[in-house]
């Protein structure tokens, strides 16, 4: 095995590699406090892997992005989002019977409690669709309490796997038919999973929604788009709630209150505020790029640059053509998008953000696409927790799996008072 040498205080210390299977290299620090003394310090946890996974690959460097193997680009052409859910918490595509018995699950678990049908009433009209999410989705365990994976009942963890997919979608049309004072409508057996979101959401006692296969198609693109994206801030906070042994419920809470932040999945949000500010005031394209580059500014171009990519994100790539596509087939034309459009053309052809490696992610599309599907900006923190359920379930599912299991304790350098004493 190769290893790395570490030197501190001139003694030597010998730890492994670990190399993964795209030939990423990480050295294995587990024993690094008991050998020297020391820990490491890497704020934001930019440089420390907490874990080895085999759900989702990334190479930012190359704008690759890979759901158990098989390309991002491939997965939103051929698969549904039930498909890809299935791959990503079991690790294999599923056989015509397993995607049926999968289907059943979700079928059987799309209604929620009708007591839990109160909590919605108790909340006030203009509550964030976020704050209901997450207060149901965490009431579930009241409603639901065997929620504990029992090794020798599998079958547990199927029928609460597909419960959180199926019900997340019935709680965020729920919540968005509180918003705005409308009567709610139950999940139909005879729809697949997006048409039947799309029908909980639009229809009404006036007028029910007509089925869109379009649409449809759209949003399944968008939520495997969303489905996972390796150790990000919410994913790494539903492993690390899930490290105590709380049930997945729970852990998942935890997920969904990590995604509503602005600077995770709160994004598409602020892209689309952005472009309704520049089309306002009638801002030119080249004063917006200007505004972006001068420090002295207050003004940032979201849904440009990555933490992770390094290139053009891969689920920009889709999302701007899906956009292009899908607007043309309505013959609608969404100013936004032109100025988006405009903005990317700048932003690709100025060495500002060449030299910067920021490119367009996946927020600078998705908004105006979610626009077009009739979805309010209040709801798209909701639907990308939507699309990411399948892999948070995946992630805290192969956490508890791994072997041996330790609960998450990050350790810190403390910079505070030396001992002193009370005068």
């Amino acid at each position: 095995m190769k290893t790395a040498k570490i030197i501190i205080d001139d003694r030597e210390h010998e730890f492994p590699l670990v190399t993964g299977t795209e030939q990423e290299r990480a050295i294995d620090i587990s024993d690094l406090y008991a050998k020297t003394g020391c820990i490491t310090l890497d704020n934001g946890f930019q440089n420390t892997g907490a874990c080895a996974s085999a759900i989702t690959f990334i190479d930012g460097d190359k704008g690759i992005l890979r759901y158990r193997g098989f390309d991002i680009s491939e997965l939103a052409d051929k698969l549904s989002f039930v498909e890809t859910a299935y791959l990503l918490i079991y690790g294999s595509l599923p056989t015509i019977d397993q995607k049926s018995l999968f289907s059943r699950y979700l079928t059987e678990n799309s209604m929620l409690h009708e007591d839990m049908i109160h909590y919605f009433v108790g909340m006030p009209p203009r509550a964030h669709p976020m704050a209901i999410l997450s207060s149901m989705v965490n009431s579930l365990s009241i409603f639901y309490p065997l929620s504990f994976v029992d090794d020798e009942n599998p079958q547990e963890f199927d029928r609460i796997a597909a419960r959180l997919i199926s019900m997340i979608r019935t709680i965020a049309a729920f919540s968005y038919k509180k918003s705005i004072g409308e009567p709610f409508v139950y999940p139909r057996h005879d729809l697949k999973y997006c048409m039947n979101f799309l029908n909980m959401m639009f229809s009404s006692p006036v007028k029910p929604y007509e089925f869109d296969l379009e649409a449809e198609r759209v949003l399944n693109k968008l939520l495997i788009l969303h489905a996972d994206h390796e150790q990000n801030c919410s994913t790494s906070t539903v492993r690390l709630v899930g490290s105590s042994m709380v049930n997945l419920y729970a852990s998942v809470c935890a997920g969904i209150c990590a995604l509503w932040g602005p600077l995770h999945g709160g994004a598409n949000q602020e892209v689309i505020d952005m472009l309704e500010d520049i089309q306002r005031n009638g801002r030119k394209v080249k004063d917006v790029i200007a505004m972006a580059k001068d420090k002295t500014k207050n003004f940032r171009l979201f849904g440009c640059g990555h933490r992770v990519y390094k290139n053009y994100d891969p689920r920009a790539k889709i999302l701007k053509d899906t956009c292009a596509t899908f607007l043309a087939g309505r013959h609608a034309n969404d100013p936004l998008l032109s100025i988006a459009l405009e903005l990317e053309d700048a932003v690709l052809h100025d060495d500002y953000f060449i030299e910067r490696k920021l490119y367009p992610n996946v927020d600078f599309y998705s908004g105006i696409l979610y626009r077009a599907l009739g979805i309010p900006s209040a709801m798209f923190t909701v639907m990308f927790a939507i699309g990411r359920m399948p892999g948070w379930i995946a992630q805290w599912r192969e956490m508890h799996d791994t072997k041996p299991f330790r609960i998450g304790r990050p350790r810190q350098v403390y910079v505070g008072p030396a001992h002193r004493s009370l005068p």
